[in-house]
């Protein structure tokens, strides 16, 4: 018997994309992914209030040609819609929603949330953080990657995200907190890697840049080996509090997390109740606590609840 064959469907953003991929290599899946995007005004309007229909969609090529998927996974509110219309069209696909779909629970077969995000339902799968692609044996590989950048025996890896609905990511925020990377860390002996996301505006890397150029390594563009290097050679990771998936990627290394907090521009009681959880795993502190060694158990949702959902598969 063959891989299982599966859809992935997002709007494209990094974060979507890494937790649709990561549940699909969680269950061994050979995958093609589509970037769902719906005509205007359904692009603005939330899906309860979408018609499932096709004639909303931009590129809807998909829903007819190739062979007819064993398993679709879609995240994000737009890929709802095609997820469904394909179920009506096939109802053996199985289909995973991951978040919130926005509408009733019963038109997927698994729905895959954060904890931190309450939802409940015979057919939710509540994950610790946010599921992800980075594997323990990707860290492990990318290891060598960035050795030549390290200066000495302690690494901290600073992992920037960016603005968001939530944080606005400001210079003056970002100053505090490489001054307290500054003071905590490099003061200390500590070799600093700055690395940026898809996120991080540019003016940010420059100002990492301008700091720690001198004491340490700054990525200045997107690099997904120099992520998962700094992952496996630092000794304490550093990561701004905007971004829940990559703090819950990190936590895949094992490795002591200090989550470098902002100032938030509207309720973020969701992060809140991510931090608090993350905290009380033994996973994370606050940036500015004393610096120190800690383990906890490696965080791997994607597998755990992978077994879950071959389970029903199965059945």
């Amino acid at each position: 018997m063959g891989k299982l064959k599966a859809l992935l469907l997002t709007q494209g953003m990094h974060g979507m994309i890494s937790q649709v991929e990561g549940m699909a290599k969680a269950l061994n899946a050979e995958y093609s992914h589509k970037i769902v995007r719906l005509s205007f005004p359904w692009n603005l309007i939330p899906p309860k209030f979408t018609p499932i229909s096709d004639i909303i969609l931009k590129d809807k090529t998909y829903l007819t040609e190739g062979e007819t998927p064993g398993l679709i996974i879609s995240c994000g509110r737009k890929s709802v819609i095609p997820s469904i219309l394909l179920k009506k069209k096939n109802p053996k696909i199985f289909t995973i929603h991951i978040q919130d779909p926005k509408v009733s629970f019963k038109n997927f077969d698994a729905i895959i949330a954060p904890e931190h995000d309450n939802l409940n339902g015979d057919n939710v799968y509540s994950s610790k953080g946010a599921i992800h692609y980075i594997t323990e044996s990707e860290i492990k590989n990318a290891k060598p990657y960035l050795t030549n950048k390290i200066k000495s025996q302690k690494l901290v890896s600073l992992i920037l995200g960016g603005p968001n609905k939530y944080y606005s990511f400001d210079k003056d925020q970002l100053i505090e907190i490489f001054n307290v990377v500054r003071s905590n860390f490099i003061s200390k002996g500590y070799t600093v890697i700055v690395i940026p996301s898809v996120r991080t505006p540019k003016m940010i890397i420059n100002l990492a840049i301008k700091e720690f150029g001198a004491d340490g390594y700054v990525v200045n563009s997107v690099d997904k080996q120099a992520y998962l290097s700094a992952f496996a050679l630092a000794t304490n990771i550093v990561i701004t509090c905007d971004s829940t998936s990559m703090i819950s990627e990190a936590a895949t290394s094992g490795k002591p997390i200090f989550v470098a907090h902002m100032k938030a521009k509207k309720n973020n009681y969701r992060f809140k109740k991510f931090f608090r959880l993350f905290k009380e795993m033994g996973i994370t502190r606050d940036l500015g606590e004393q610096v120190e060694s800690w383990t906890y158990n490696k965080l791997n949702e994607a597998t755990r609840i992978a077994a879950l959902i071959n389970n029903k598969l199965k059945n």
